[in-house]
């Protein structure tokens, strides 16, 4: 099945330079274009999108509250911020208002469409230059108290819920767990849903998010 793919950024050669680029691309169909971030709700209940390709800054409404805007209905898209920024605070930021991944506007034409397939799969991609400072920043900058409510959220899984997620804060692909847990693909996406559900997230960067600010993600 084919991926559809809704470009969100106020610079209208950028969007014509990435519907050009995916529009070639095997298996990916751009079914629209916004110029802001007060369109995206709109037009995502209008053309049902996979995936909406999101710029951060924007003239009314930015991205972040665009994503948050979008992860309120009732059956979201998976948002996949594509910007020039990457300081510390908006990627995180994104992140946790539901972004599922984030990549540089720099990220060559192949690897954004590999991006935007994984993303369409429920995996999460970062840009590699913000992988490693965003996952020293989710477990750094908080406090003992952001902490302690972390690693109490964890304690609500089940043993085997947990070690999936552990997992999944290490940054490892669904195929990957399946391997070092043996189970089946199946198995591990069936534990990742619950995760979502048990935690109230919406995916799985947000798991890992919490298993970095729970300080856990080396344990085991």
């Amino acid at each position: 099945m084919s991926i559809g793919v809704l470009i969100v950024d106020d610079d209208a050669l950028v969007r014509s330079g990435l519907a050009f680029m995916l529009r070639a691309a095997e298996g990916i169909r751009v079914l629209g274009e916004v110029g802001d971030g007060d369109q995206v709700p709109a037009a995502v209940a209008t053309l049902a999108p996979d995936v909406v390709l999101m710029d951060l800054r924007m003239t009314r409404i930015g991205g972040l509250d665009a994503t948050r805007a979008l992860q309120a209905m009732p059956h979201p898209p998976h948002v996949l911020v594509l910007t020039t920024f990457d300081a510390d605070r908006e990627v995180l930021a994104a992140l946790r208002a539901g972004a599922a991944g984030y990549l540089l506007k720099d990220t060559p034409p192949a690897d954004i469409v590999h991006a935007i397939r994984k993303t369409a799969a429920g995996e999460p991609m970062l840009s590699p230059s913000v992988t490693r400072r965003l996952m020293e920043l989710a477990g750094a900058r908080d406090d003992n108290s952001a902490r302690t409510a972390a690693r109490a959220r964890l304690a609500t899984l089940t043993e085997r819920e947990l070690e999936v997620a552990m997992a999944v804060g290490r940054g490892l692909s669904n195929a990957q767990i399946a391997d070092i847990a043996y189970m089946s693909t199946a198995t591990v996406k069936a534990y990742v849903s619950r995760l979502l559900e048990k935690l109230n997230m919406t995916n799985r960067v947000q798991v890992a998010l919490l298993v970095q600010q729970a300080g856990t993600a080396g344990d085991g």
